[in-house]
């Protein structure tokens, strides 16, 4: 048995909840860079991280499993995108990013047991 009731929306996932947390933190990361990086960094770094909410949003009202899954496949390459680009904004020394990274790896725990709940035939 179920302990959660079905998600009605998107916005009733859990790994979509803890995902738009990430994009916050992201924006608020982000916004000290270095003025010289709001085209760059800070703009790459900002569209990756909200591509991982998204997709799970976009993925929610797909209709077939497979398709499902595809769009949190694409979530998940988002934010292995993130993580690359918190050990590039580390290691530019443009501030502490422990807390971000331990989202990341919360969000990517929660992406990947999605997909395999998706994929799992109903009993």
């Amino acid at each position: 048995m179920n302990a959660r009731p079905a998600a009605r929306t998107f916005q009733d996932l859990l790994v979509w909840q803890k995902a738009h947390q990430y994009v916050m933190g992201v924006y608020r990361y982000s916004g000290d860079f270095p003025k010289s990086e709001t085209y760059g960094l800070a703009s790459q770094f900002r569209r990756a991280a909200v591509s991982v909410p998204a997709n799970i949003a976009e993925g929610f009202r797909k209709s077939g499993r497979q398709d499902k899954v595809r769009f949190m496949n694409i979530a998940q390459g988002s934010l292995e995108e993130c993580r690359y680009y918190l050990i590039l904004s580390r290691d530019l020394k443009y501030g502490e990013n422990e807390i971000s990274m331990s989202l990341l790896e919360e969000v990517s725990r929660m992406l990947d047991a999605y997909a395999k709940a998706i994929l799992t035939p109903d009993s």
